[in-house]
């Protein structure tokens, strides 16, 4: 009889064991779960070139710098002092403009440009009605000229007088595109002048590495300027 006990409650025991040993495995995977933290959903950032939306102002880099007690070194956005300058004038006329010598050219539909690593110049020729003015400029151009920049900021607006006559001076700053190879974003000084005749606005805009000092350059290129 006292074996026959023994029997019976050696399984009771066990069952008991097992039904303790699962609910606790059930009560730990639950915590488990209930304690892991929910997956993130990944994020996407539109293609600017493709978005209409505007583009996500990110670090940029500033090449420009120089100081310091050693020789003098051009920082990689300064046009050196020692630049040839050549004269420009279009096919068709109509102007004529020094731009730096060996500087690569682009041809587009509505002008040209000259681009040297962070530098570039460009020439472009707008019918417009009437001369622009600080007015027509701070109300027209520079809502357009923001809708397009990257990372925007404004300068001024003000008038200069060049050896080609007056001209509405916009000046900013803005994120250049990416480097194609790098994906680095190049912060840009931008000196936008317009200039007018008879009905033709001619546009010249300089832009370079924020910092950048290049003040005779691009004094030396507006002042050149001419109409034909």
């Amino acid at each position: 009889m006292g074996g026959t006990r023994r029997w019976c409650r050696a399984p009771a025991l066990l069952v008991l064991l097992l039904v303790v040993g699962d609910a606790c495995s059930s009560g730990a995977k639950r915590d488990t779960a209930a304690s892991r933290p929910t997956a993130r959903p990944a994020t996407t950032t539109a293609d600017p070139t493709t978005s209409t939306a505007a583009a996500p102002c990110g670090p940029s880099t500033t090449v420009a710098g120089g100081g310091g007690g050693g020789p003098e070194v051009n920082p990689p956005g300064d046009i050196p002092d020692n630049q040839a300058f050549v004269t420009f004038t279009p096919p068709s006329g109509g102007y004529s403009v020094q731009v730096p010598e060996g500087w690569a050219r682009t041809d587009g539909p509505h002008g040209v440009s000259f681009t040297d690593k962070f530098n570039t110049v460009r020439i472009e020729l707008e019918p417009t009605a009437s001369a622009p003015t600080v007015a027509s400029a701070t109300s027209t151009e520079v809502p357009a000229i923001t809708a397009v920049a990257r990372c925007y900021e404004p300068g001024k607006v003000t008038t200069v007088v060049r050896k080609g006559g007056t001209a509405v001076l916009i000046t900013y700053q803005a994120d250049a595109a990416p480097d194609p190879v790098t994906g680095k974003v190049v912060r840009d000084d931008v000196e936008r002048y317009e200039f007018w005749r008879g009905g033709t606005e001619a546009v010249v805009t300089l832009s370079g590495a924020a910092g950048s000092d290049n003040v005779d350059p691009w004094r030396l290129v507006t002042d050149s300027f001419t109409w034909r």
